[in-house]
């Protein structure tokens, strides 16, 4: 699937002039199953520097640098990106998968607490217990969690309030049932990451085969149902 990614900045000085600004644009970065390249660049004169960044976690990032903009002034820097998703099959054989136990230092990023994550609640802890009991393979265990917050919790719309309100209240919006999910999963210490897509989110969970190749593997929490591979692809930021 070949996407065209457009994104970047337009800023115009409006009412006097300005000086020093300095801004980040998050753009489509290379994924497992995704590839990125630059097709076009719209660049104007009053932009000083134009550089890319990858933060922790493969998050990337385009800089600019703009000395000043005298009044009606404006400056651009729109960068067209092509995307090409090659999207991975769902696995055919799930019972040799299994939760893994020494993790790299890249995975094992994604067993603790992060913002509106809190994996290590009381009850987020508990009640990954209980949902994972009398499962046997990790696949049925990470399902059940799965198929559990898209049961219990109700999606609407509102403030971002994390997993554990989510959990408490029995509602959130979509990223409070992405980080539920994710929160009970790394309290079952199953690797687990929100994935952003433009105007979206949906949550990938880690585990291993028995000669311990790893694998990140896709999950949709609202809407159609979608566990271990996404019908749909978007590019991924």
């Amino acid at each position: 699937v070949k996407h065209q990614w457009r994104t970047g900045l337009v800023i115009q000085a409006q009412n006097g002039p300005c000086a020093g600004i300095y801004a980040t644009v998050p753009v489509p970065v290379e994924w497992e199953d995704q590839t990125v390249r630059i097709i076009n660049e719209e660049i104007s004169p009053e932009i000083g520097r134009v550089r890319y960044r990858t933060l922790d976690h493969g998050v990337k990032q385009m800089m600019l640098i703009i000395s000043r903009l005298n009044p009606g002034q404006q400056a651009m820097a729109v960068i067209t990106f092509e995307v090409v998703s090659n999207p991975l099959p769902a696995p055919t054989a799930t019972e040799s998968l299994v939760i893994p136990k020494r993790p790299s230092r890249d995975v094992r990023l994604y067993l603790g607490s992060s913002p509106f994550i809190d994996s290590r609640h009381a009850k987020i802890r508990d009640q990954a217990r209980q949902i994972v009991v009398e499962k046997e393979t990790a696949w049925q265990q990470v399902e059940a969690i799965y198929d559990w917050v898209r049961e219990r919790v109700e999606l609407r719309e509102g403030n971002l309030k994390g997993a554990t309100a989510a959990l408490r209240d029995g509602f959130g919006q979509k990223e409070d049932l992405t980080s539920l999910f994710i929160a009970l999963c790394r309290a079952h210490r199953v690797p687990t990451r929100t994935v952003w897509v433009p105007n979206h989110n949906y949550a990938e969970f880690y585990l291993e085969d028995q000669s311990g190749k790893g694998r990140w593997y896709p999950c949709e929490l609202v809407g159609t149902r979608a566990f271990g591979q996404l019908p749909q692809q978007r590019p991924i930021l």
